[in-house]
Order: structure tokens, then sequence, then C-alpha cells
């Protein structure tokens, strides 16, 4: 049964937010807005693709986690998932998905459509899997975004990832930032400085958060993914193509025809070396 969402009218400000604040906060706004976000983007995101983000770039097309026909039998862990579309498009091809999201919500709606594969309610920057358990690891706008400590979570990831293995992750493209959050033409002019590493902190009359998005730098996410252990294989900026006439939020034809509003990260872990100091293996030791 589809619930309405609990209505909110939060500040927004720019303020410091750390890791168990975020986490917190966005969890509880998941919660709150799975059911809108559902029926809202659900039609988009369909019940089986893999669209890396809202100019619509398919798996089927990109391939950036290789090709279709290689999925078969490779154990993958999507972050984020939400309603799991992505993880059910994977098992389509014969891969073996487990689907993990912060938000009970939001996993109640992978269940309400159909999910033939473990779901896990989990935060990111802790999973709750052994070492080597995965051959892929994909996460479409998933966690990353909304994250305080993004290295944390990549460090997990290198720790799940099998050698060999492959991450590819998408999010806001970074120079989105610099820009309104607005479709139209008022979205056009930059009105803040790239550099402003300051979170956007949405939070309730007594000041607590409850909705954090963090923001890094192109250079920002290169340094995260190397820092966690990680190789970058390739760095895609989807084009917005002429069949996609939707708006959703900041995106919009006219806006992805001028600047990015999307990047994807594809990532390995190497077959040999092992993770910078600080990881997983000094976890074990204490």
């Amino acid at each position: 049964m589809i619930q309405e969402a609990e209505a909110f009218e939060p500040e927004a400000t720019r303020r410091t937010a750390g890791v168990a604040e975020s986490s917190r906060a966005n969890r509880g706004w998941w919660d709150r807005n799975a059911d809108e976000y559902q029926v809202e983007h659900g039609t988009f995101l369909g019940d089986d693709r893999f669209v890396w983000g809202p100019e619509g770039l398919d798996e089927v097309e990109a391939e950036l986690l290789g090709p279709p026909e290689e999925l078969k039998g490779k154990d993958v862990l999507e972050i984020g998932a939400g309603a799991a579309q992505c993880a059910r498009w994977l098992a389509g091809q014969g891969a073996r998905p487990v689907a993990l999201d912060i938000s009970h919500r939001q996993l109640q709606h992978a269940l309400r459509i159909g999910a033939p594969f473990p779901l896990v309610c989990a935060d990111a920057g802790a999973l709750p899997f052994a070492d080597g358990s995965f051959d892929l690891v994909c996460s479409a706008y998933g966690a990353l975004p909304f994250v305080a400590d993004p290295v944390l979570v990549l460090k997990e990831v290198h720790r799940v990832l099998r050698p060999g293995g492959r991450l590819v992750f998408s999010v806001t493209h970074p120079i989105r930032w610099a820009f309104p959050d607005e479709p139209g033409p008022e979205g056009l002019s930059v009105s803040a400085s790239y550099f402003d590493r300051t979170p956007y902190v949405e939070q309730d009359d007594e000041g607590r958060a409850v909705y954090v998005e963090h923001h890094r730098t192109i250079g920002d996410r290169v340094r995260d993914v190397v820092a966690a252990g990680l190789r970058l294989v390739d760095l895609v900026e989807p084009e917005w193509p002429a069949w996609n006439t939707s708006e959703w939020g900041g995106w919009s034809p006219l806006r992805g025809n001028l600047i990015p509003g999307t990047a994807v990260f594809v990532c390995e872990r190497s077959w040999m070396g092992a993770p910078p100091a600080g990881g997983w293996e000094e976890r074990l030791s204490m």
C-alpha cells in the first residue's frame, strides 16, 4: 500500500554534517519520501531497467559493468538500491545480485515489485558481507552523494570486492553545485563556488538535519577512489539525449545540453596489492 509521505517544511542551509548525522538524516528522509519518489520517478526508472542517471544512460547500451552476456553467474552488490530496479535487471541477465539500501521503506517497494534476490537494509559505510564476496559493485546515485566520508564507503567496497572486481558508481556531476538547482534559464548562471565543499543540509525547527547532501569536486572523487586502493579506469559524463524530454529536479533538456549533470566513475580493484593503511586489514587486527 502506497502511503502519503509526511509533510515537512525544513530549513535549507549549508553547514557541516558528520558521518552519524548524515546517515541518520538520510535514512529518515528516504523512509519518509520513498513512496512519493517511486510514484514520481517509477515510470522513468521502470521495474527492471538499469539507468545510471536522469539523462537515461542505460546499462544495456553503456556496458560499464561489462558485456551483458558476461554478467551471468557474477555476484553483484547494488548499493543504494532503492526499489532494486538495477538489481532486478542484473538478475534478468543471469547475475546473482544483492540489493542494499539504508531505507527500509525503499526496500519495501523492492518487495512490492518483486525481489527474487536478497534485500539488505544497512549503511554503506559498514557493509555486512565477508571479504571478497562480490565480482561487481554498482551504485546509481546511491549512498555516495549522501555520505560524509566517501573513502570509508569505498574502502568497504574494496574489502568486499574480489581481486580484479569492478566498481561503477554515478553521482551528481560536481559542476552542478555551482548552479542553482533549477531546470530553466534561472539555473544557468553560476551562483556558488564550485570549491565550496560545505554540505547542503535541510533541518527542522530544532536544528536537526533531516536531509544531507555532500559535495566533492571531480578531483576529490578521483582522490577518494585512489585512497581506497581502487584504480579509476574511466569517467563517463553522459550527454543529454534528444529523446529525453523529462525534467527531474534541476535536470532538464535545456541544462543537459549545456552542462553535465551526472558523472559515472568506473573503477577496478587490482589483482595485487594491499588496501591503504587504516583500511580493513587494520580493523581486523584490532
